[in-house]
């Protein structure tokens, strides 16, 4: 019930902090291409439940399915700068308040996700992936902030295993604090692939 209050009372506060930001962010990606605003995809949820995640699109329009890569020219210009600072996760405070979503917890994987060079992975048939499920996905997570984005999805599974074991309000408190401090020096894209 604590984690649902803080969940709760922290995305009131960021949706009303970052409302004018969004909706700078939702015009320049208007007129960027013309394109949409939002990028929605289907994800795993909590308890195996499904939902529709959403974020602010970052590829062109015409990108197709497979996962993003390290210098990835079907990203925008604008996009590289929101993914730099995750901005463009923002509109995941709506998933947030509807309750699929936390703040911490192992990031919502998508379903039937095509990894990068263009092949399918089925993350239900990994080790794992039945214990990230009995959390709330979340905007970040030790995986997240640990290890880079392309890394094998079994060694992020192992990084979600830990949060799942070992999870507390200090824990995802400390998570948090370190999200905010990659996202305002814009190294989301570059952060280190060690534990400090």
């Amino acid at each position: 019930m604590l984690k649902r209050t803080l969940d709760i009372a922290l995305s009131i506060v960021m949706f009303l902090i970052t409302l004018p930001a969004s909706l700078l962010i939702a015009a320049a990606i208007k007129l960027e291409d013309g394109g949409p605003v939002f990028f929605r995809q289907e994800r795993w949820g909590w308890n195996g439940n499904t939902f529709n995640v959403l974020k602010f699109r970052t590829m062109k329009t015409s990108a197709g399915e497979e996962m993003a890569r390290e210098e990835d020219e079907r990203v925008t210009r604008l996009g590289h700068l929101l993914r730099s600072m995750g901005l463009d996760e923002l509109p995941q405070l709506v998933n947030i308040l509807k309750g699929e979503m936390s703040f911490v917890g192992p990031r919502p994987l998508a379903i039937d996700e095509k990894l990068q060079g263009g092949s399918q992975v089925y993350y239900e048939d990994l080790p794992g992936f039945e214990a990230r499920l009995s959390v709330r996905p979340g905007l970040t997570s030790l995986a997240t902030i640990y290890i880079p984005k392309d890394t094998n999805p079994t060694r992020k599974f192992r990084y979600d295993k830990i949060y799942v074991r070992k999870r507390s309000l200090g824990l995802d408190l400390k998570l948090i604090a370190l999200s905010y401090w990659i996202s305002f020096s814009g190294r989301w894209e570059r952060r280190q692939s060690k534990l400090k």
